[in-house]
């Protein structure tokens, strides 16, 4: 009552006791063995969830530089040259992915989901914000999926192939997308299409900014319709989208409105410092 600390049980117990009962233990016995076995079970799905982290990590890292290379698309003398470049990268990406899909054989992905998500929502993020600059549309899920399916091409995957096909190992792989990931790149995309709306205001380009806020304003009815039935973070990246949209429209509205007055070199001036207004403005409230 004073505040010390409780005498635990064992502690009633002689100490020299408890070594007799420590070693009267037998090793061999079969509740010993079972817990060894679930030793050994949980140490070997630990270590594959920290591999899986780690493979998560790269993806998420690579899939960025992806998304920078692809920034330059616009401020570009040629920009196919970016968007095969970008290609390059995003193979190296899904050969990562490769080794997740490898690591997930005969597993339960959603026991392993948390440590992968991060990296394939960046993915997510990169493939769409390539596929919307090659085609001004969003790239379903289902198609995402379809490049995520690998078979062993590589010689030194076929001879291990042929060496341990005691394992039964199969000869493809493929690692899908959950919709809740696919919700969440493409919300992150939308912060990259703000983006590209100032910088392609910023090289005289008056047109994509009224194609992204159609564009946006699809993506945000589409979000609007899970509304709060969704998962937390589809809901609490709904208001990152809807900074977005306003940043666009406002940039739309300065280009219809003042668009005549302001030279075009000062435009992505102006757009920067009325984004910063905006966002001091959201601090506030």
């Amino acid at each position: 009552g004073s505040g010390g600390f409780r005498k635990r049980k064992h502690d009633n117990f002689p100490h020299g006791q408890r070594r007799e009962e420590k070693e009267n233990v037998n090793p061999s016995s079969a509740l010993m063995t079972s817990f060894k076995s679930f030793q050994l079970e949980l140490d070997t799905r630990h270590d594959k969830y920290e591999r899986l982290v780690k493979l998560s990590r790269d993806i998420t890292i690579e899939s960025k530089r992806t998304i920078f290379l692809l920034h330059r698309f616009i401020s570009a003398p040629n920009g196919e040259e970016i968007l095969n470049e970008s290609e390059v990268k995003l193979d190296a990406v899904r050969r990562k992915i490769k080794q997740v899909a490898q690591e997930l054989i005969g597993e339960d992905m959603y026991q392993f989901h948390r440590a992968i998500s991060p990296g394939l929502q960046e993915y997510v993020e990169a493939v769409s914000f390539q596929y919307f600059i090659r085609t001004r549309s969003l790239i379903s899920v289902e198609e995402i999926n379809k490049q995520l399916i690998f078979t062993a091409e590589d010689r030194e995957e076929t001879t291990n192939m042929t060496s341990n096909s005691h394992d039964k190992q199969p000869h493809t792989w493929s690692l899908k997308v959950t919709p809740v990931d696919y919700l969440l790149g493409v919300a992150d995309l939308t912060g990259e299409l703000m983006r590209l709306c100032i910088s392609s205001v910023g090289n005289g380009d008056i047109d994509t900014p009224f194609e992204l806020s159609q564009f946006l304003r699809q993506i945000y009815d589409g979000f609007t319709f899970i509304g709060n039935t969704g998962p937390y973070e589809v809901s609490k990246k709904l208001y990152t989208l809807k900074q977005s949209l306003a940043k666009v429209e406002n940039a739309c509205y300065t280009l219809k409105v003042r668009g005549s007055e302001i030279p075009k070199h000062m435009l992505a001036d102006v757009f920067s410092t009325k984004t910063e207004l905006i966002d001091q403005e959201e601090g506030l409230s």
